[in-house]
């Protein structure tokens, strides 16, 4: 049956749960509110990820979702039942989506048919496969909507940007004053959700951002979430040793706190991760350190966002934890990175100025 979008005055989008694949969705959002320019267009989301949509002009309305228990989750389905939506899209992968569109009555439910969950589905769309479209994940996304009828081609997507990015700065630099921080800041995220095969060493991270704290006499924030606590405190630790200001904030910001002060740094070095994805969509100069996992699929998209990667005849190998040596990480240099972040940053003032 061909797509008809005047069928649909209220539609829900499921967003994706984590950071990264958010920010990589949002041009399949954005082309979203284009196939329904008319429509009352709400995302439901996890609440980590909701202060993200809520930037987003091409979104009315952000609905958290909390259910854990399937009591939860009726309860849930019935409020959205008495939102009348039209047509779900579903750009998470899992059943519970499904379910959960099912559940509240929605008459039209678009989703990739995964996780057994295609009688749940008005529209099962097949799955892509390996070399079906372009690798990045953001083409994932984008090409649900093609194989619906939504799109008959991909929009340019050369670059993901956030909503809202120079507001962000002002508020972060407003946020940064009152800290007693007067300068644009190094930012660093030593952590990374997923496992520890992601992560480049702690100390080279700490050697890094003394390096560019002290050539640009600025401090240094480290951020991570409440789990990286103490892994961000012995780099911010290794960084104080040295003289240089470091404020340790991991675990300390909300996802909105940490999206204004971030668009308010200098630049910022990170491993594969959601930090990664939000500092490049600001238009922050960032470089990313990647190893087991593969840069061509989820790497930083931002016009200022630089890859250091060596050579590794093992990478990238998608493991959680390395059962060898690391090899991808510890030939990764703090040299290296450091004259990255050096010239991306000289080139992103030129371009301002």
């Amino acid at each position: 049956m061909e797509f008809n979008p005047s069928s649909m005055s209220r539609v829900m989008v499921r967003a994706t749960n984590w950071l990264g694949d958010a920010v990589m969705s949002l041009p399949a959002i954005r082309a979203i509110r284009g196939v329904f320019p008319q429509a009352h267009l709400a995302v439901v989301a996890k609440p980590w990820v909701a202060d993200l949509y809520a930037r987003e002009r091409s979104i009315d309305r952000v609905i958290p979702y909390t259910a854990r228990t399937f009591g939860d989750k009726r309860a849930f389905a019935a409020r959205l039942r008495r939102e009348r939506f039209d047509g779900a899209i579903l750009l998470q992968n899992a059943f519970d989506a499904a379910l959960m569109a099912w559940m509240a009555g929605i008459p039209e439910r678009i989703g990739y048919r995964r996780d057994g969950r295609g009688f749940l589905l008005t529209r099962a769309v097949p799955v892509p496969e390996p070399g079906d479209i372009p690798r990045h994940e953001r083409f994932y996304y984008l090409e649900l909507l093609r194989r619906a009828g939504m799109l008959e081609r991909f929009p340019a997507t050369p670059a993901i940007s956030l909503d809202g990015a120079d507001a962000a700065r002002e508020c972060g630099a407003q946020r940064l004053r009152e800290m007693g921080i007067h300068a644009a800041p190094i930012g660093i995220s030593p952590g990374a959700a997923y496992g520890n095969a992601k992560r480049w060493l702690p100390e080279r991270f700490a050697e890094v951002a003394a390096r560019l704290a002290s050539a640009h006499e600025a401090a240094v924030l480290v951020f991570g979430s409440a789990g990286e606590r103490q892994l961000c405190e012995t780099v911010t630790a290794s960084i104080r040793a040295g003289g240089i200001e470091a404020r340790n904030l991991a675990g300390e910001t909300s996802l909105s706190e940490f999206i204004d002060l971030a668009a308010a740094c200098r630049v910022f070095v990170t491993n594969d991760s959601g930090a990664m994805h939000i500092a490049s969509a600001l238009g922050v100069p960032t470089v990313a350190v990647f190893g087991a996992t593969d840069d061509s699929t989820t790497g930083p998209t931002g016009l200022n966002a630089r890859i250091v990667r060596e050579h590794a005849e093992c990478s990238p190998c998608l493991l959680r934890e390395c059962p060898i040596d690391h090899r991808c990480m510890t030939r990764v240099s703090v040299d290296r990175v450091t004259q990255v972040a050096i010239a991306i940053g000289a080139a992103t003032v030129r371009e301002r100025s």
